[in-house]
Protein backbone atom coordinates (compact mmCIF):
# COMPACT_ATOMS: atom_id res chain seq x y z
CA UNK A 1 0.00 0.00 0.00
CA UNK A 2 2.76 2.60 0.82
CA UNK A 3 4.73 1.60 -2.47
CA UNK A 4 1.04 2.43 -4.54
CA UNK A 5 1.06 5.52 -2.44
CA UNK A 6 4.49 6.45 -3.08
CA UNK A 7 3.94 5.74 -6.98
CA UNK A 8 0.42 8.13 -7.00
CA UNK A 9 2.91 10.98 -5.58
CA UNK A 10 5.68 10.49 -8.03
CA UNK A 11 3.25 10.66 -10.77
CA UNK A 12 0.96 14.36 -9.37
CA UNK A 13 4.90 15.41 -9.11
CA UNK A 14 5.37 14.23 -13.25
CA UNK A 15 1.74 15.49 -14.23
CA UNK A 16 2.69 18.59 -12.65
CA UNK A 17 6.11 19.81 -14.54
CA UNK A 18 3.94 18.61 -17.98
CA UNK A 19 6.41 15.32 -17.76
CA UNK A 20 5.61 11.94 -20.13
CA UNK A 21 5.92 9.84 -17.01
CA UNK A 22 3.96 7.13 -16.09
CA UNK A 23 4.56 5.49 -12.33
CA UNK A 24 3.26 2.41 -11.37
CA UNK A 25 3.66 0.35 -8.77
CA UNK A 26 3.62 -3.65 -8.62
CA UNK A 27 5.19 -6.42 -6.29
CA UNK A 28 8.01 -7.32 -6.75
CA UNK A 29 6.96 -11.32 -7.89
CA UNK A 30 5.68 -9.90 -11.16
CA UNK A 31 9.05 -8.22 -12.71
CA UNK A 32 9.64 -10.51 -15.46
CA UNK A 33 6.11 -9.88 -16.29
CA UNK A 34 6.25 -6.71 -16.10
CA UNK A 35 9.12 -6.43 -18.18
CA UNK A 36 8.57 -8.73 -20.72
CA UNK A 37 5.05 -6.80 -20.91
CA UNK A 38 5.98 -3.24 -20.52
CA UNK A 39 9.44 -2.49 -20.69
CA UNK A 40 9.83 -0.25 -18.19
CA UNK A 41 12.65 2.54 -18.64
CA UNK A 42 13.60 1.82 -14.79
CA UNK A 43 12.55 -0.39 -12.09
CA UNK A 44 12.72 0.70 -8.46
CA UNK A 45 12.21 -1.10 -5.09
CA UNK A 46 10.74 -0.78 -2.17
CA UNK A 47 13.31 -0.68 0.89
CA UNK A 48 11.51 -3.86 2.16
CA UNK A 49 12.25 -5.53 -0.50
CA UNK A 50 16.13 -4.30 -0.53
CA UNK A 51 17.15 -7.89 0.57
CA UNK A 52 16.35 -9.47 -3.18
CA UNK A 53 18.40 -6.08 -4.97
CA UNK A 54 21.18 -8.50 -5.64
CA UNK A 55 18.91 -11.82 -6.82
CA UNK A 56 16.88 -9.52 -8.94
CA UNK A 57 19.50 -7.27 -10.82
CA UNK A 58 21.75 -10.84 -11.79
CA UNK A 59 18.05 -12.14 -13.29
CA UNK A 60 17.06 -9.22 -14.68
CA UNK A 61 19.61 -6.59 -14.99
CA UNK A 62 21.03 -8.11 -19.01
CA UNK A 63 17.33 -6.63 -19.83
CA UNK A 64 19.24 -3.04 -20.00
CA UNK A 65 16.51 -1.89 -17.31
CA UNK A 66 18.19 -0.03 -14.83
CA UNK A 67 17.32 -1.53 -11.11
CA UNK A 68 17.25 0.79 -8.15
CA UNK A 69 15.86 0.59 -4.19
CA UNK A 70 14.11 3.46 -3.28
CA UNK A 71 16.19 5.81 -0.15
CA UNK A 72 14.67 4.34 2.49
CA UNK A 73 14.40 8.14 4.31
CA UNK A 74 12.63 9.22 1.03
CA UNK A 75 10.68 5.91 1.15
CA UNK A 76 9.36 6.77 4.75
CA UNK A 77 8.94 10.47 3.81
CA UNK A 78 6.75 9.59 0.42
CA UNK A 79 8.90 12.15 -0.77
CA UNK A 80 7.70 11.48 -4.43
CA UNK A 81 9.87 14.58 -5.86
CA UNK A 82 12.66 13.34 -4.51
CA UNK A 83 12.02 9.61 -5.82
CA UNK A 84 10.65 11.27 -9.20
CA UNK A 85 14.25 12.99 -9.84
CA UNK A 86 16.57 10.16 -8.56
CA UNK A 87 14.37 7.76 -11.07
CA UNK A 88 15.05 10.29 -13.95
CA UNK A 89 18.78 10.38 -13.22
CA UNK A 90 19.06 6.78 -13.58
CA UNK A 91 17.09 6.49 -16.61
CA UNK A 92 19.47 9.57 -18.13
CA UNK A 93 22.68 7.93 -16.91
CA UNK A 94 21.42 4.06 -18.78
CA UNK A 95 21.16 5.90 -21.80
Amino acid sequence: MSTSMLASKMQQVANSHDLPIEVEAFPDGKIAQIISERHPDVILLGPQVKYRYGEIVEKYGSSGIPIQVIDQTDYGMMNGEKVLKSAIKLMKAAK
